[in-house]
């Protein structure tokens, strides 16, 4: 029964063309996001920070569905400038066309699986940049986004163009957060 009406859920979410095709963590069948640098909510090593060397971390992936033609990661900081008073929310890496076989990406990534397209982030350039938070703990949130769709006709596009190219796309989702303070 539990099955049947996630399938109905999953059905109308793909139809109606929301986000609301999310799988819920703990739910079987679950998209997972995880770090063997940070547990969800935990602390991000220095040496994946402005602070270190900048390093992007290592990133594993499972429970992609069979049906997804394409995987998006998008890494912000919703907290900038400062926690106490947040005013926009900071793109530190924005991935898209991940291959949905790929299952993660290793420690200071150079070579992306094929396929894979970067956007830019808000240094205005494209690959990882590390927290650099200016004052107090932020959180950096790691989403993954499983497409029924590979995206096509974008040239250097920010957060806001492949948010935009993934509407209606969306089939599951996945989310790790750390922190970082100086």
């Amino acid at each position: 029964m539990r099955a049947q009406v996630m399938a109905i859920i999953l059905a109308m979410a793909v139809l109606l063309g929301t986000a609301a095709a999310q799988q819920l963590p703990g739910r079987s069948g679950a998209m997972n996001l995880t770090s063997s640098a940070f547990p969800h909510n935990g602390a991000i090593p220095k040496k994946h920070t402005c602070d270190g060397g900048d390093a992007s971390p290592p990133l594993s992936w499972s429970g992609v569905p069979p049906e997804a033609k394409s995987l998006v990661l998008v890494v912000d900081d919703p907290d900038a400038p400062d926690p106490a008073a947040p005013k926009m929310t900071w793109v530190h890496w924005v991935l898209y066309n991940l291959p949905p076989s790929s299952g993660g990406l290793a420690e200071s990534v150079k070579a992306l699986p094929a396929g894979t397209a970067e956007g830019i982030n808000d240094w205005q350039r494209t690959g990882y940049g590390g927290p650099c938070p200016p004052v107090g703990r932020h959180r950096y949130f790691h989403k993954l986004y499983a497409l029924d769709t590979v995206i096509q006709g974008l040239s250097r596009p920010d957060k806001a163009a492949i948010e935009k190219a993934m509407q209606g796309h969306v089939i599951a989702r996945a989310e790790l957060v750390g922190t970082y303070q100086r």
